[in-house]
């Protein structure tokens, strides 16, 4: 009898430990600032504004990001365009309207969001890594075919699903104020086969000095490039494939771009 609760105890510990949390958009969304400052975006927010510009049909002044986060690339690309934003986390958006007060937020997801309203721009940023399925990229490529005006085009940039490092781990240090957080990144992939792989994060916080630990894990979509290209297609679009040589990553490496040209007419 023993035996078999302790085998059930480390089976839920275990279930614990591997299910998606995703904290960072709950109980850990004040980190988000810290780890992840707005001023950072600067140089890919103004990457995504020279293409949007470069190769839209029509003039660009309305801009729709879906899955905006804490709105850090809206506090860049603002300065441009009139941004409307959407995102599933209540946590997020009310980082989102502290930072860019003068931005239109929007809680809901982008698989199912439906607005009044049409725009010259959509850009999904790296939230698309949230699309768990073909299902699902199909559906979020949907809405923003649904939301975009006839020679507009949406932007998004994709993980391609050979490019993985097994395993992959990112790790820095930041502080504001009397906290300093050192936050680390884990992507591991337990089955090449399918659309999906492991994010798990870990914190650890000194707020003044005082160390707290915290962990999430986060469950996110990989798909081949070509299978990206194929369902924007169906869906409607014209797709041009570029590559950003962002400064951050390592020599000759690049982030494909997906630039989605609505058809006018």
């Amino acid at each position: 009898m023993y035996k078999y609760i302790d085998t059930v105890r480390k089976k839920r510990s275990r279930q614990e430990h591997t299910k998606d949390q995703q904290r960072l958009y709950e109980d850990l969304a004040w980190t988000w600032p810290i780890i992840s400052p707005p001023e950072e975006y600067k140089e890919e927010s103004e990457r995504i504004r020279k293409v949007i510009l470069k190769y839209s049909q029509i003039s660009v002044k309305t801009l729709l990001n879906l899955g905006c986060g804490g709105g850090h690339v809206d506090s860049v690309l603002k300065k441009y365009f009139a941004i409307t934003g959407v995102d599933v986390s209540k946590n997020m958006l009310a980082l989102a309207k502290k930072l860019n007060p003068e931005v239109s937020y929007r809680n809901g997801d982008m698989r199912t969001v439906k607005l009044k309203e049409k725009f010259d721009a959509v850009l999904i940023h790296d939230s698309i890594n949230y699309m768990l399925t073909q299902n699902d990229l199909r559906a979020a490529f949907r809405t923003a075919h649904l939301h975009l005006k006839p020679g507009g085009v949406l932007y998004t940039f994709v993980e391609e699903h050979d490019k993985l490092r097994q395993p992959n781990v990112h790790f820095s240090t930041h502080k504001k104020d009397n906290t300093e957080i050192t936050f680390i990144e884990h992507q591991y992939d337990p089955n090449p086969k399918d659309t999906t792989y492991e994010s798990t994060f870990v914190s650890l916080v000194r707020r003044n000095k005082k160390l707290e630990i915290y962990t999430d894990r986060h469950l996110c979509g990989i798909f081949q490039l070509k299978t990206w290209s194929k369902i924007l297609r169906e869906i409607g679009f014209n797709v041009k494939q570029l590559r950003f040589k962002y400064s951050k990553l390592p020599k000759g490496k690049a982030i494909p771009e997906l630039v989605c040209l609505k058809p006018a007419g």
